[in-house]
């Protein structure tokens, strides 16, 4: 592979790996199995250390996926609080023994082996006795305050015999039994089922209120020190007996080993039990049962090396495929689903798998009839693997892929290289609804109230036929639907009126232009000022800008071909919104080509609010502190991103008022050290 192959393909690597970590710990709908991620993050490792000169700081290979969704205040942990490395075979986990064992020669090694729960990770801090709050993991560094919510989750203690100051990490779940009341509940109401426990689990400890949480019947098991004032734990199994005796629930399914044959042997005995476990398992975590020895083992950015989750194999089982069924999506990509047989699997009942594109399922050869092998990938995603031939009777049907969209019956295209059939008009009912709700979203027009539900009613009465109508129908109109009372409509007209204040940047990332997100549409609004600029640019010039590639500039050219596009934008133009950056905005004059980096909990602003203003401002909000970051804004709790940035002299560390400083006078800060209290303490 040469270096314009390896530096796209890593970029793309990127993307989808940025893309599957906020649909895993954001959005608790995760589309792909943990299998694939790893996958994808192994080959994204495997190509930065061949060529290290596209390797950046705010890679994923060096960071831990965050689940801070900015609906609640973060803090920062005392110790970081990392994620475990996955082996899927005993043959990789044969060589992490060997690598701990290379590192720690002559040293005699014991292990612990326990369960690896399904659920959502959870910091506990103690002092006093009393419980001081909880974080979820974050993204590592800082985590988001669930206090209330955890409290209502009776295996957690509010109160411990033990009176210093500790971290204790776990994992939140939900047993067989509650999630299954809890989705015959949602079904009798009338809402959609959660597709399995983890992700009900997550969605429940993030409610607004903690009644609600109460209602879920949550569970917690832990398992892990975080930071301790005394040093006062030698071995993992001693922490874990401390744990039982200052009335924490444990998970007392683990053993000692000393052997690679023992590993294997524990490992097998509840791969084939974990079905009878009341919760789900998804594996097992094998630890370095001394705490001198993980010191010295130390860690990677992401992981302990003196640790390790040796992952199941998927559940697998055998049924009918009755059809195929095919399904529109936001571009017109169309994509096959399998109809099958219910079949148990994983906890759950699995009636339909995604058959990916025709490719597949021409290479899998399936027919109409056939018997399939189906997994639930990860235990998320149900995915058919191969068809049963000797089952074939010669009652199947061949596969015939459909010509016509399955909506509005357009004729379908194949783009030259690629896999995937879609539907070419931009007026199809599935493609304007799946446009409404990219269109409102939180990271595009922000349309609050404007929900799925609202989105389909107003599609299927015809209603609203494209997002320019957004901004003209008569939202009174839903009077006369239940459901529909007048304070809410009133809210949603506020929306959609606020929404004509957003930045031209936002609104070119609203209209769903393929390969174009977020930050690729703030470049373009910087570069090109207005939509005009950029209809009249020629392919060349747009290529002239760095981070903008071919498929972009293809992207770009070929929408605006389209007449109904350019009528939608005329339309959307008329009813207010901004198309050009207006003359005496701000904008890029006064942050222009600073990157910060945000910590500790603010006072003025949420951490979504400063950085959208920092990004008006045409600033960059980067994760990482290193010595590309020109300013540090510190708050209250700042941790260890304040202690990096005091060691590289050419960061500025500022708080709000300075940041607000910098707006009106359009002046750099002089570097100014805050006096913080870190609350840090070392391990």
């Amino acid at each position: 592979m040469n270096e314009k192959d390896a530096e796209k393909k890593i970029e793309i690597l990127k993307s989808k790996i940025n893309f599957h970590s906020k649909k895993y710990y954001v959005d608790n709908q995760p589309m792909v199995s943990d299998r694939e991620f790893d996958r994808l993050m192994r080959e994204l490792q495997q190509l930065e250390r061949e060529f290290p000169q596209f390797f950046t700081a705010d890679s994923p290979t060096q960071r831990v996926g965050s689940d801070i969704s900015n609906q609640f205040q973060t803090r920062m942990h005392v110790f970081p609080m990392q994620s475990l490395g996955n082996v899927y075979s005993f043959e990789e986990l044969a060589d992490f023994l060997q690598r701990i064992k290379k590192n720690l020669p002559e040293k005699k090694i014991e292990y612990v082996i326990e369960q690896k729960i399904d659920g959502l990770s959870i910091n506990l801090l103690y002092d006093n006795g009393f419980l001081q709050y909880a974080l979820t993991r974050g993204n590592g560094i800082e985590g988001e305050d669930i206090t209330p919510n955890v409290k209502t989750i009776r295996d957690i203690p509010l109160k411990i015999p033990y009176k210093s100051r500790i971290e204790i990490r776990g994992e939140i779940f939900l047993s067989h039994a509650e999630f299954s009341r809890l989705n015959e509940k949602r079904v009798q109401e009338g809402k959609s089922s959660f597709a399995n426990p983890r992700n009900a689990a997550a969605g429940s400890v993030k409610l607004k209120s903690s009644l609600d949480t109460a209602k879920r019947h949550l569970n917690a098991i832990v398992y892990a020190l975080g930071f301790s004032a005394e040093n006062k734990f030698k071995t993992q199994k001693q922490f874990l007996e401390f744990l039982q005796e200052n009335h924490f629930r444990i998970n007392k399914n683990f053993t000692l080993v000393n052997s690679f044959a023992e590993m294997q042997k524990y490992c097998n005995e509840w791969d084939e039990k974990r079905f009878d476990l009341p919760f789900d398992i998804d594996g097992m975590v094998i630890k370095i049962n001394s705490f001198v020895q993980q010191k010295e083992l130390g860690s990677t950015a992401k992981s302990p090396r003196w640790a390790i989750a040796y992952k199941f194999q998927a559940e697998e089982a055998v049924t009918k495929l009755n059809k195929i069924e095919f399904q529109v999506g936001r571009t017109g990509a169309i994509t096959p689903v399998a109809k099958l047989e219910p079949v148990h699997l994983s906890g759950t009942t699995v009636s339909n798998a995604t058959l990916h594109n025709e490719d597949e399922i021409l290479r899998l050869r399936i027919k109409i009839g056939d018997y399939v092998k189906v997994i639930k990938s990860g235990e998320i995603i149900p995915k058919v693997t191969e068809v049963v031939f000797e089952k074939r009777d010669g009652s199947e049907k061949d596969f015939a892929m459909i010509t016509n969209c399955p909506i509005c019956n357009s004729k379908l295209i194949r783009p030259e290289g690629e896999a995937i059939w879609r539907c070419p008009n931009v007026n199809c009912p599935a493609q304007i609804k799946k446009g409404i709700e990219h269109f409102v979203s939180r990271n595009a027009m922000d349309i609050k109230g404007m929900g799925s539900a609202i989105i389909n009613l107003l599609v299927e009465k015809n209603l609203i036929r494209n997002v320019s109508e957004i901004y003209t129908f008569d939202y009174h109109i839903l009077n006369q639907y239940e459901g529909f009372k007048e304070k809410s409509i009133n809210n949603l007209i506020n929306a959609v009126e606020e929404s004509k204040e957003k930045p031209f940047a936002k609104v070119l990332f609203a209209l769903g232009i393929r390969h174009i997100g977020a930050k690729i549409a703030r470049i373009i609004a910087e570069n090109f000022k207005s939509i005009d600029n950029l209809m009249a640019t020629s392919t060349e010039e747009f290529l002239e800008i760095a981070d903008l590639g071919e498929a972009i500039a293809e992207s770009i050219h070929a929408y605006f071909q389209n007449a109904e596009n350019v009528k939608l934008i005329k339309n959307l133009r008329q009813s207010g919104l901004n198309f050009e950056t207006k003359i005496g905005e701000k904008s890029a004059l006064n942050l222009e080509g600073l990157k910060f980096v945000l910590t500790g909990k603010l006072d003025k602003y949420s951490r979504n609010d400063l950085k959208e203003i920092i990004i008006k401002n045409g600033g960059d909000v980067i994760s990482a502190i290193s010595k590309n970051v020109d300013y540090l804004i510190a708050g209250e709790n700042a941790g260890s991103k304040l202690q990096k940035a005091q060691k590289i002299e050419s960061i500025r560390i500022i708080g709000e008022k300075e940041f607000e400083k910098m707006l009106e006078k359009n002046a750099p800060v002089n570097r100014k050290k805050l006096q913080i209290q870190a609350d840090l303490f070392e391990n």
